[in-house]
């Protein structure tokens, strides 16, 4: 689940004049055009960059556009709150260990075990950058607004562990204890974050979560 927020591209003079970058995100049939598209991924990038070296506080809003190279306006016609942005930086890392699970299925026997594998890949992608981590999982946690982090990691678990089972198709029960492991995942990676567990820990933990609710699905 690592950003891909290395170094960020050098601005465009349409970027860092406000004047030249006062469209809306979305045009008028919600379509985001491509250099919109680049524009927002390039703002999550660098507040993702900032997070990792210094936390949810490091994501001033002023910092991330000038790292992004837009003006400060545009910033906030895209994301509103520094909410929104945290938002949208667990998104892409939801995105990219989906794009993993794609192109490399689990492919143990078992409902619980793909389950497992699933989010073990997700602990060792979010810990090669624990401090990314860290604020990301504090701030979702402490969230004012609606996120999407918990139904998209309960999606994932449902589609690799019931066949391609969708939060749509499931019932109310199966999405209750997919969201229920997801849970038990965040609060464990929590407890990793602050030195309480290790990784064989969180493994044998999450191992057994797994088992159990996951053993009629």
């Amino acid at each position: 689940m690592r950003t891909s927020h290395g170094t960020i591209a050098a601005p465009s003079s349409s970027d860092t004049e406000g004047t030249m970058d006062s469209r809306p995100a979305t045009g008028g049939h919600g379509v985001r055009t491509r250099s919109q598209h680049q524009r927002r991924k390039r703002i999550v990038q660098a507040a993702a960059a900032l997070a990792s070296r210094g936390g949810v506080e490091a994501m001033q809003m002023r910092t991330v556009a000038e790292r992004a190279g837009v003006a400060l306006g545009t910033l906030y016609r895209y994301f509103p709150s520094k909410m929104d942005l945290v938002v949208a930086v667990v998104g892409e890392e939801i995105d990219l260990l989906e794009s993993s699970i794609e192109r490399r299925p689990p492919g143990a026997a078992t409902p619980s075990s793909r389950a497992v594998d699933v989010l073990m890949r997700a602990t060792r992608g979010l810990m090669r950058e624990p401090e990314l981590a860290d604020a990301l999982i504090r701030s979702l946690i402490m969230a004012e607004v609606q996120t999407p982090f918990g139904d998209r990691m309960a999606g994932l678990l449902l589609r690799v562990s019931a066949d391609g089972l969708t939060l749509e198709q499931a019932s109310e029960e199966q999405r209750d204890l997919a969201g229920s492991l997801a849970s038990v995942w965040v609060q464990e990676l929590l407890e990793m974050l602050r030195g309480r567990r290790t990784y064989d820990q969180i493994q044998r933990r999450i191992e057994t979560a797994a088992a159990r609710l996951l053993a009629d699905i």
